[in-house]
């Protein structure tokens, strides 16, 4: 007879952080052969969360069978001076065994504040016992330093509060974030904010043909596209993208070329196996248009509109990482974001996604002819939604 060995328990909270939620590990808690990166690791993490599920639904694990439910957060004590914590993030793919460890997790990035201080992992002398932490984090994947500014209420995380973030059905403690210096060291990106060295490129693109292009590499490196160029009015919900296989392609080959032009790629084959980044999104004036939710979104509420797919598909409001994006474009005359938002000089945007709308700062300046941003802001919140340990066949 056959035997079989019992799961191993290993601690894990799960947790919401803006319009994502995911599993956390402090690094220590990981079993031995997975506090090293490598397939060990990546085994692990695919196991949690139910991948590869050819169902693609994550039945047989935490994942939620979206993108922004398929994501776990590795969170340690800084190995940076200057710094609170280290954070890691990896994007589980649902159907393939990869995870993706190329970039960061903007809405994640708002629960590694109140998970570091809740698990000890911030040094207690830096915590006030009522009013604002300030937690320092060094987001490992994209080597980017993000303050986070947590509420705490009698020596603990404050996480109930009435701030209220569109594709979040309920309120919550703001957390407000900083992304400093968000212009991603990406690799074969050379760090530059525009990679290609243009504000607007012309990508030619197969089945397409030639579009307007803004190439980003802030927050998460990120494809802007016209709404228009592509068909598109700007106020899509997921269903009119999601249910359109030829579309998900056509973005796909957009983000593929794209990927090669900015450097992150050497080869269109290459994309398969590098989904999470970079990002594809298109942009659009304001218009009018009815949210997920029900809620009317007006020429008033909004500068510009953006859509945004994430792991293939189109995002239900808009990731965190793609928001700094946004703001650092948004900042800087002439680019494709700046100029749906009307153009001009502008510090902050406030943008029109699938579930409502989303503000986000950022100040752009010149120096010797090459835009920097040293900082893009925008406030999440975040929530624990289950804590004690996570199981996993022990053969994994």
């Amino acid at each position: 007879m056959m035997s079989f060995q019992p799961q191993i328990k290993v601690p894990a909270t799960y947790m919401r952080g803006g319009t994502s939620k995911g599993v956390f590990f402090r690094l220590q808690d990981l079993p031995e052969a997975a506090q090293q990166p490598g397939a060990a690791r990546d085994a692990l993490l695919l196991r949690v969360i139910g991948s590869p599920d050819p169902y693609g639904k994550q039945i047989d694990g935490m994942g939620g069978a979206t993108s922004s439910t398929s994501k776990t957060v590795i969170i340690s004590k800084s190995t940076q001076g200057d710094h609170d914590v280290d954070y890691l993030f990896g994007q589980v793919s649902i159907d393939q065994a990869f995870v993706d460890w190329s970039g960061n997790c903007g809405n994640l990035s708002a629960a590694v504040g109140p998970f570091a201080i809740s698990n000890g992992l911030v040094d207690p002398s830096r915590l006030p016992k009522d009013g604002i932490a300030t937690i320092r984090i060094w987001q490992a994947n994209i080597q980017k330093t993000i303050i986070a500014h947590v509420p705490m209420t009698n020596g603990a995380v404050q996480e109930t509060g009435d701030f209220e973030l569109d594709g979040v059905t309920f309120a919550a403690a703001e957390v407000q974030l900083e992304f400093m210096d968000p212009a991603a060291e990406e690799e074969g990106a050379g760090g530059a904010m525009f990679p290609t060295g243009q504000l607007i490129d012309e990508l030619e693109v197969p089945g397409v043909g030639k579009l307007k292009a803004t190439m980003i590499n802030a927050g998460i490196p990120t494809i802007f596209v016209n709404a228009e160029a592509i068909g598109y009015t700007g106020t899509e919900l997921q269903e009119a993208i999601n249910s359109d296989a030829k579309a998900l392609a056509m973005f796909e080959t957009i983000r593929a070329h794209g990927a090669v032009r900015m450097g992150l790629i050497k080869d269109v084959s290459e994309a398969a196996k590098r989904q999470h980044t970079p990002k594809v999104a298109f942009v659009a004036a304001p218009k009018e248009y009815t949210s997920s939710s029900g809620k009317a979104v007006t020429t008033r509420d909004v500068d510009l509109l953006v859509r945004a797919l994430s792991m293939g598909k189109l995002h239900h409001a808009m990731m965190g990482t793609a928001a700094v994006a946004i703001g650092t474009a948004a900042a800087i005359p002439g680019t494709l974001v700046n100029l749906a938002a009307g153009g001009g000089e502008r510090t902050a945007v406030r943008f029109g996604h699938p579930s409502g709308t989303l503000r986000v700062g950022a100040e752009a300046v010149q120096e010797y002819g090459e835009w920097q941003v040293k900082k893009a802001s925008m406030s999440r919140s975040a929530r624990v939604l289950m804590e004690g340990w996570v199981r996993v066949p022990a053969t994994v």
